[in-house]
C-alpha cells in the first residue's frame, strides 16, 4: 500500500506539470498575450508612469522574454527546488530548500499565496458541505426507488431526478435567487455571501437574549449556505440517485442476496449489510469525478451568489490576464482533483476487501 501511495504521489508531478503547460500556452497564445502593454491598457496614467510599470513587469516577471523562458522562470519559482531569485527576478544560486513562491498577483499587488489562503477555505467549505448532502439524498432516494421498483415513488422520483439533472446550474441559481431571495417573493434567504457582518460578533451557537432570539454564527452560516449548496448539489444527487437505483437492483436479486435470505436474515439486514456494500463500488467510481465537477460548478455558483471563493477569483484572474494567479489556481485545482482520485482508490479497499494495491 505504501509503495502504491508513493507511486501515485510521484505521478502527480508530471500530471500537474502538463496541466500548467497547457494553461500557460493558452494564455500566451491568446489575443494580446501576457505583456506589460496588455496589463496596463485602460489605465489612465502619464507616459513615464506607464513606462516605469512596464519596466517593472518585464524585470520582475520576465514578460519581455520568450514564452518558454517565462514558463521555466515561473516553474523555478513555484518549485521547492531550484535557483533562488530576488524580488527583481535576478537568479541566484541553486538550492534544494528554497521553498515555493507563487508570485505576486498583477491585479491585487499581493502575494498569490495570501490570496489563495483567503479564498480556498471558502470553496472547500462549499464542497465539503455539498458532497455529504449529495450522497445522502442520492442513497436514500436510490434505495427507496430500488426496493419499490415500478411503484409510484420510483416513477415519480425517476421523472423528478431526470428533470433536475437537465436544468443548467446557472439557470437554477438565478431562479433560486429570484424566488427565495427576492423582496418581491419569499425572501427567505440572503442574496450574497456566506455570512453576515453582524454574525462575526455573535456567539457560535444560537441562544435567547433579553432582546430576543440570536441566531449565532453557526446558524447564520448555514442560512447563507442553503441556496449555494442546493445549487451545487441538485445535479449531483439527481445523477447519483439513478446510479444508486441501478446498482442496487443489480445486486438485490444476486445469488449471495438469495443465500442470505435463505439463512433467515431479515430483509433490512440483507439490504444494508450485503447489497448496499456491493452497490457502493459504482458510487465510489463516480465520486472520483465529483470533486472536479463541484470545483467547476463553484465557478458559476460563486459568481451568482457573490461568494468570494476560488471560482469567483478564477473569473477575475482570467479577465485581468493575471498569469500568476491563473496558473496557481489551476495548480491548486488540479492537485485537489488528483487527491480526490487517490481517495476514491483507497475507498475501494474499504468497500471491497478483495481490492488490494499491494
Amino acid at each position: 500500500m505504501l509503495t502504491y501511495l508513493v507511486r501515485r504521489l510521484l505521478l502527480m508531478i508530471p500530471t500537474l506539470l502538463g496541466i500548467s503547460i497547457v494553461v500557460f500556452t493558452v494564455m500566451a497564445l491568446s489575443p494580446g498575450g501576457i505583456t506589460p502593454q496588455a496589463l496596463t491598457s485602460g489605465m489612465e496614467m502619464k507616459p513615464e508612469q506607464r513606462k516605469a510599470i512596464e519596466d517593472y513587469y518585464n524585470k520582475r516577471y520576465g514578460l519581455d522574454k520568450p514564452a518558454p523562458v517565462q514558463y521555466l522562470r515561473w516553474l523555478n519559482n513555484v518549485s521547492p527546488i531550484g535557483f533562488v531569485s530576488d524580488d527583481q527576478g535576478n537568479r541566484g544560486e541553486f538550492s534544494f530548500s528554497k521553498g515555493m513562491d507563487l508570485g505576486t498577483s498583477f491585479q491585487y499587488g499581493r502575494p498569490v499565496s495570501d490570496i489563495l489562503a483567503e479564498r480556498i477555505p471558502i470553496t472547500l467549505l462549499l464542497n465539503l458541505v455539498t458532497i455529504p448532502v449529495t450522497y445522502l439524498i442520492a442513497i436514500l432516494v436510490g434505495m427507496k426507488s430500488a426496493t419499490n421498483r415500478g411503484g409510484s415513488f420510483d416513477v415519480g422520483m425517476g421523472m423528478s431526478m431526470l428533470a433536475l439533472w437537465s436544468i443548467p446550474t446557472m439557470l437554477a441559481g438565478v431562479l433560486l435567487l429570484g424566488f427565495f431571495a427576492n423582496v418581491q417573493h419569499f425572501q427567505w434567504f440572503p442574496t450574497a455571501g456566506i455570512g453576515s457582518r453582524e454574525a462575526q460578533d455573535m456567539p457560535f451557537l444560537p441562544h435567547w437574549e433579553q432582546t430576543g432570539f440570536v441566531r449565532g454564527f453557526l446558524l447564520d452560516r448555514i442560512w447563507h449556505l442553503v441556496l449555494p449548496v442546493l445549487c451545487l448539489s441538485y445535479g449531483g444527487f439527481a445523477a447519483l440517485a439513478k446510479l444508486t437505483r441501478t446498482s442496487i437492483l443489480e445486486n438485490l436479486h444476486s445469488d449471495y442476496a438469495r443465500t442470505a435470505r435463505a439463512k433467515g436474515l431479515a430483509e433490512n439486514d440483507v439490504l444494508w449489510k450485503h447489497v448496499f456494500r456491493n452497490s457502493l463500488l459504482p458510487l465510489i467510481t463516480v465520486s472520483a469525478g465529483l470533486l472536479p465537477s463541484l470545483l467547476a460548478g463553484s465557478l458559476i455558483v460563486e459568481n451568482i451568489f457573490s461568494i468570494n471563493g476560488m471560482g469567483q477569483l478564477a473569473v477575475e484572474a482570467v479577465k485581468g490576464r493575471d498569469r500568476e494567479l491563473v496558473l496557481s489556481i489551476t495548480w491548486v485545482s488540479g492537485f485537489l482533483t488528483l487527491i480526490g482520485y487517490l481517495i476514491a482508490d483507497f475507498c475501494y479497499t474499504l468497500a471491497d476487501p478483495r481490492v488490494t494495491y499491494d
